[in-house]
């Protein structure tokens, strides 16, 4: 089956057919590094991440480029917070390491290259320039605006009519503007200090002397570049000038992607990218996460707490284009599948290196369902990403492992033994289709969860030490403490193990 993706430039499933049949080149809309990263960010990453290796593993070369916004009045209302550094490039750094840290806890591949705002300014002013003098543009008070009505496509990933189009920018551009729906390209002088008082946390007080962003010279004097115009100009330098998937936040389509559209393909007479994928929103009590609503659960926070398989269990639940809620609900029922997935992975890795396994018995049920969940997983993912459909096709693998250990039951012998060419099809496809949805069946854990284990280590000794000594009344309650917080001991003739509440 070819893969087929919903693309909103179009609003139809369409076939997708990158323009080299062996490379695909896709960017996706970072974040404005202003902020320590939730899980509204960890969602579109993960389902982006999943994007990539379901490219790999279809035989492409994935050219994947995720920019950094380090330029913005945002993190220039961070400066002098909380340590977070003096200038508007520390407290970028500063972010910037802690979003690289939240990726990697994440299984996150790496992109190709990760373009700065700051790296990309004379590719920006050469864009601007460009623009200019093909008459999209025009320069006002040493500020640079795109000409929205020079653009005969305006609107048409947004689906918007120019005259139903309101102003964009700030008010006081308004009397710079030949149409008010005309947007910044290069902003004269530095950022407004009212820009910093909005977007500084409550009780900070920046007192008369607000901080200062950074500025550059160009044509049109000392500035900064616009929003929209840097991710053009970062995608274009590192892909070309079309792209072949263009992702990014549902919010975003209007006016971010509008206006990427509308510049790029003023500059160069190309398409700008052929298929637009946008991420549906993450809603906490029915509204969007997001760092301005102060209604988030930071990466760390989530990693810390549950661990990176039962996070990406719970972030594929749902496709990308789909809105997911977050609750304790949706959480525990993410940690579930995770468990079922790993419990049927370990039993059967048990099995196969048990004298358990036969290389004669033969389990042709257990082989079908697995060619079957194969295939299931295949359709899924062909279908427009549906991480949802794959994650199931997943747990079907192991509840065909989990029928098959219980109708072989005990029996060793012979060919009434486990189908060992079986159950390592099911391990191996678990291994592999799991890793696409960036599961780790042998990976160490992360997050408190190795912590936790040592401290689980710790008390288990500390029981095995009184139950030497004959007190058994003592090792009893360190069991049944331990169980209290989810954590489930068994003791075996080789001594206790246990199972973390997270499943990692």
């Amino acid at each position: 089956m070819t893969l087929h993706v919903t693309n909103t430039l179009t609003g139809e499933k369409e076939p997708f057919e990158p323009q080299d049949p062996e490379n695909v080149l896709l960017y996706y809309c970072g974040l404005t590094v202003s902020d320590p990263p939730h899980l509204g960010h960890a969602r579109s990453w993960v389902h982006v991440d999943v994007m990539h290796r379901w490219l790999e593993h279809l035989g492409y070369d994935v050219r994947h480029v995720e920019n950094f916004t380090d330029v913005n009045e945002k993190i220039v209302a961070r400066i002098g917070e909380d340590d977070l550094g003096e200038s508007e490039s520390e407290v970028a750094e500063t972010y910037i390491q802690r979003t690289i840290d939240d990726m990697r806890s994440l299984n996150l591949l790496r992109a190709e290259v990760y373009p700065r705002v700051s790296e990309h300014v004379p590719e920006i002013v050469d864009l601007v320039e460009t623009l200019i003098e093909k008459d999209y543009a025009y320069e006002s008070n040493g500020s640079v605006y795109f000409d929205v009505t020079s653009f005969e496509e305006y609107g048409k990933l947004s689906n918007q009519e120019l005259d139903e189009i309101e102003s964009q920018g700030d008010p006081d551009e308004r009397t710079e503007k030949r149409h008010p729906a005309d947007f910044a390209l290069w902003k004269a002088d530095g950022v407004d200090p009212d820009a910093i008082d909005e977007h500084s946390h409550e009780g900070v007080d920046h007192g008369d002397t607000p901080p200062e962003g950074l500025t550059w010279d160009s044509p049109w004097g000392e500035g900064r570049p616009g929003w929209h115009i840097e991710c053009s100009a970062m995608s274009m330098t590192h892909l070309g000038e079309t792209l072949d998937i263009h992702v990014g936040g549902r919010d975003l389509v209007f006016p971010h992607h509008e206006n990427e559209i509308a510049q790029s393909e003023a500059a160069t007479d190309q398409q700008f990218a052929n298929y637009w994928l946008h991420c549906e929103l993450f809603q906490m009590d029915d509204e969007k996460m997001s760092s301005s609503l102060g209604n988030f659960v930071t990466v760390d926070e989530a990693i810390d707490r549950w661990g990176t398989n039962v996070m990406r269990t719970f972030l594929t639940a749902g496709s990308y284009n789909s809105k997911q809620l977050y609750a304790d609900e949706t959480i525990t029922e993410a940690e579930e599948r995770w468990d079922q997935l790993e419990r049927a992975y370990e039993a059967a890795v048990d099995v196969l290196d048990s004298p358990q396994a036969s290389a004669k018995a033969t389990d042709e049920s257990l082989r079908n369902e697995i060619d079957s969940a194969r295939e299931a997983f295949a359709t899924a993912m062909n279908d427009d990403f549906n991480t949802r459909e794959a994650q199931s096709a997943l747990l079907s693998v192991a509840t065909a492992i989990n029928r098959h250990l219980e109708a072989i039951g005990g029996d060793t012998d012979g060919e009434g033994g486990s189908d060992y060419r079986g159950l390592r099809r099911a391990v191996e496809t678990l291994e592999e289709l799991g890793g696409v949805l960036g599961l780790s069946f042998t990976g160490e854990t992360t997050g408190s969860a190795t912590l936790a284990g040592d401290v689980v280590e710790l008390v288990l000794d500390v029981r095995e030490a009184e139950r030497d000594v004959g007190n058994y009344e003592r090792a009893d309650e360190l069991r049944d403490e331990l169980e209290a917080l989810g954590i489930e001991v068994q003791d075996t003739d080789e001594g206790a193990t246990y199972r973390l509440p997270s499943g990692e």
